[in-house]
């Protein structure tokens, strides 16, 4: 691997070394000592390969696109079998496969899980399996920045305000992203802790909500959100990783505000304001609505959790607001919601300029004075097909698995959306554990592909196919 690709990589290493040693500091407070010895393990080994990487000497090689594409793969296999560690070295007898695949799903912030009642793990393996969230949220909004030239140059612009792209400041911009990133996890804690949510139960769910991910410190939610109040606080606080990570920091300490830098966030909220109504409207007198709400903020920001009232006769509406997905500088996954609509815009002006050829039709979005070009247009179809063509392959190869053909289908579409199964989409009770190796495989792949977003896999794919 290349320096940067090394760097890359091992500052994460060290990354989950600190939250190894804040699992032992823990452990050592609460007399938790049932799986100390894993996160010394994971903390040792975490810190020589970290320092190792930071250290190589120095290269002379130009950071092309492919080597940024190759490095964020890569990260998405290695990390997870350090973080994998204290679920194989625990008490509770994983297998390697398994401790892997419940590493994978938190690190890509999807929420499968081997284990059948999360009330008898111990707190510092749930603390453990929340970090695994949090640092894969971190991981992802890293690279959704390292890659932003590959996916949309006009959504680059919304973030310059808040970052600089010039290579001598990466250091500085990195600092500022996480510095965002950790508070806004402490203000979830803050308001969870204030609403008389138990503060370990807080903390975790802080760091599940602000990565888009959906392991629970529980078994269900409802002996936590025992209010309405409680499920109205909870859902807007899966908001945040439904807007752009950003949104905050262009609110409150932009002076001379630009409308562009909000564009994509003000679709989201008319998106988000049409769904709520239209669901109050047509829905609200058969069903609880706090119960909707939260299962509408769950989907769309693709965290996935619900409560066990949820109404499973919509799963598929819910599914559909999963695949349409949040922010693209958000921690969530989806196609994106303004690439969906930049597109339709673009195709219905496109029909429109055959039949009515005299006309002139802008492709501006709304609040916005960029016009959309017909490269990203042609990025946005392409990233629509790949996931059509992904969830064919996934659902097929878990069909001939022996796994029943709806269940499939489901189950692929939130595994490439990055969403855990619960009961609003049918498979609360989907059991991972006595799956078969090869599904297991193709779950982790697939998991991989719908993190590292589609379009990725496209350009890898050129590089090979067509050296010259």
């Amino acid at each position: 691997m290349s320096r940067f690709s090394l760097t890359y990589i091992g500052i994460f290493f060290l990354i989950i070394s600190i939250l190894s040693f804040f699992n032992i500091l823990y452990s050592y407070y609460f007399n938790i000592f049932l799986n100390l010895n894993s996160y010394i393990y994971t903390l040792i080994i975490s810190l020589i390969f970290g320092l190792t990487f930071l250290i190589k000497k120095k290269d002379v090689f130009k950071i092309t696109i492919y080597s940024k594409i190759l490095t964020v793969i890569i990260g998405y296999l290695i990390l997870p079998l350090i973080i994998s560690l204290p679920y194989y070295f625990s008490i509770y007898n994983l297998s390697f496969v398994n401790s892997y695949f419940e590493a994978i799903s938190g690190f890509t912030s999807t929420g499968f899980t081997i284990f059948d009642n999360i009330r008898y793990i111990d707190e510092s393996l749930i603390l453990w399996r929340s970090s695994s969230q949090w640092v894969g949220g971190l991981y992802f909004l890293f690279s959704i920045v390292l890659l932003i030239d590959i996916f949309d140059n006009n959504l680059k612009k919304s973030v310059t305000n808040f970052l600089s792209f010039d290579t001598s400041e990466t250091l500085k911009q990195s600092f500022k992203i996480l510095f965002l990133y950790v508070s806004l996890t402490f203000i979830i804690f803050l308001i969870f802790y204030f609403i008389d949510i138990r503060s370990f139960i807080s903390f975790n769910l802080a760091m599940s909500l602000i990565s888009s991910g959906g392991f629970l410190p529980t078994d269900n939610l409802v002996g936590i959100l025992n209010t309405n109040v409680k499920v109205i606080i909870f859902s807007l606080t899966m908001l945040i990783s439904f807007f752009s990570i950003f949104l905050s920091y262009n609110l409150i300490f932009i002076k001379n505000k630009n409308i562009n830098f909000f564009q994509e966030d003000i679709y989201l909220l008319f998106y988000l304001i049409f769904i709520i109504v239209l669901f109050f409207l047509l829905f609200n007198v058969d069903y609880n609505f706090s119960s909707i709400f939260l299962s509408l903020t769950s989907s769309i920001s693709n965290i996935g959790i619900s409560l066990d009232n949820a109404p499973q006769n919509l799963s598929f509406i819910f599914l559909i607001l999963v695949i349409i997905g949040g922010s693209f500088l958000s921690t969530s996954s989806g196609i994106r919601f303004l690439k969906l609509y930049s597109l339709f815009k673009f195709s219905v002006n496109d029909l429109l300029s055959h039949s009515r050829p005299k006309n002139v039709f802008t492709n501006k979005n709304y609040f916005s004075d960029i016009n959309i070009k017909s490269g990203e247009v042609n990025k946005y179809f392409l990233t629509v097909l790949i996931f059509i063509i992904s969830l064919f392959i996934l659902t097929m190869l878990l069909s001939i698995s022996g796994i029943e053909f709806e269940t499939s289908f489901k189950l692929s579409i939130l595994t490439l959306m990055n969403t855990v199964n619960s009961s609003m989409y049918g498979l609360s009770y989907f059991n991972f554990v006595d799956l078969q190796f090869i599904n297991k495989l193709y779950l982790i792949i697939f998991m991989i592909i719908g993190r590292v977003e589609l379009l990725t896999l496209l350009i890898i794919i050129k590089k090979f196919l067509f050296k010259n």
